[in-house]
């Protein structure tokens, strides 16, 4: 693993309106080649905390800062977010973030193999951006991005006509095309199936394996934490109250973590890791990208 963090949060706070705050205080890094998941409770902050990580959402200016302490996000040794603003320097890296939300994102009226080829646009001269001409260099990678994760042959349907898997795999091709060496992806398999889930992770799980991309998923469903990410990152309130060895997150510890949500989410825990292997054999093979 580089010595050299890929990600830095430092001292990071976010208030919203009437002063609630929603972050507090949160500092950590990631090196590049993890897989890391954020979790928490309904309403600990994750979704915000990716939100300012990818630069969608500002920090409270100064908040939390002692003398000589700077708070703010770094993103490949770059500033995203400093006192409050998002940073111009972020424009020379957003090519290389990608980020997966829970609702897909796709467009409705386009075929899949557009809604793909989307993922240029950040790299594409303004003249050909506008109009949103792709050649056909770059649908020819748009279609190895699609048959990475399983979706070729779906290439030239809408994106309305995809099922909620369908869309979240095509999401991830286009940040494949887009060239991310950064995956944020929030809440990915929240409205999914347990099938389209797994899909979705065994997905993630192999870009950042054979890829080295690295990763940091917000997941509520712990057993998926366990399965997937070597590395846990836990909110409570809006504040760090866990980063370590996913597997060392005992019973007592996400008690303290859930509360009252905790039981649903840890039904069969013991069993999960081994289980979910064992159904992961006998899902489709992931398409090599060599």
């Amino acid at each position: 693993m580089a010595s050299a963090a890929l990600v830095d949060v430092r001292r990071v706070h976010k208030t919203f309106r009437r002063g609630t705050a929603v972050c507090r205080d949160i500092s950590f890094r990631l090196h590049r080649g993890e897989m890391v998941a954020l979790i928490g409770a309904s309403g600990s902050g994750k979704s915000t905390l990716i939100r300012m990580i990818a630069g969608l959402e500002p920090i409270d200016p100064g908040n939390g800062r002692r003398p000589g302490e700077a708070c703010g996000i770094d993103l490949f040794d770059l500033p995203m977010q400093r006192d409050g603003r998002v940073s111009g320097s972020a424009k020379r890296f957003r090519a290389r973030v990608g980020v997966i939300f829970q609702q897909f994102n796709l467009v409705p009226r386009l075929s899949v193999l557009t809604n793909v080829c989307l993922g240029f646009l950040g790299n594409m001269p303004r003249h050909r951006s506008l109009l949103a001409r792709f050649t056909a260099a770059e649908k020819q990678r748009a279609m190895q991005a699609l048959a990475r994760v399983g979706m070729a042959e779906h290439a030239l349907r809408r994106g309305a006509d995809l099922s909620g898997g369908q869309q979240q795999r095509a999401a991830i091709a286009r940040t494949l095309v887009q060239g991310a060496e950064f995956i944020l992806a929030d809440e990915p398999i929240a409205s999914l199936d347990p099938v389209s889930a797994r899909r979705v992770m065994d997905i993630l799980a192999d870009l950042n394996r054979r890829d080295g991309i690295t990763v940091l998923v917000s997941l509520h469903q712990v057993d998926y934490a366990l399965a997937y990410c070597p590395r846990a990152i836990a909110l409570k309130d809006g504040a760090v109250v866990y980063d370590g060895p996913s597997k060392a997150l005992s019973r007592p510890l996400l008690n303290a973590i859930y509360g009252n949500e905790e039981e649903p989410l840890l039904a069969g825990l013991a069993a999960t890791p081994r289980a979910m292997a064992a159904e992961h054999d006998l899902l489709p093979p992931l398409v090599s990208s060599a």
